[in-house]
């Protein structure tokens, strides 16, 4: 498993800790189900899309209940619409500010120029 998903040892110990996987055990060795196999790639995705981990184990929490997983996706979109919202206005941020730091660079360049300094090609 952790091959497949390119985590550590330690990385599944952690989670396992932090009560997001329940591999079952067998004295020192931790056997992994196809549910904890699912449950860690939407745990890495999770991570990847900058959810906590409480918010990832709750809304794994919301699977066992009794409703086709309803409630489990309407708080998922909930939470990925929020993100998706903070991750849109950090790329403009940084868009403004790749903008920004271009201008100065030609400014720069232009300045130097003017003053007879040959800068290396780029």
């Amino acid at each position: 498993m952790r091959a497949q998903f390119d985590v550590t040892a330690r990385t599944l110990r952690f989670y396992e800790a932090k009560e997001l996987l329940f591999p079952i055990r067998e004295g020192q060795k931790r056997l992994y189900t196809r549910r904890c196999r699912a449950r860690l790639e939407l745990i890495l995705q999770g991570k990847r899309f900058g959810f906590s981990l409480e918010e990832i184990r709750q809304l794994l929490g919301l699977y066992d209940l009794d409703d086709g997983q309803t409630t489990q996706l309407a708080r998922t979109v909930a939470i990925a619409r929020e993100r998706l919202r903070a991750m849109i206005a950090r790329r403009d941020e940084m868009t403004l500010a790749i903008d920004d730091l271009e201008r100065q660079i030609a400014w720069g360049v232009r300045t130097l120029s003017g003053r007879g300094v040959a800068l290396a090609a780029e």
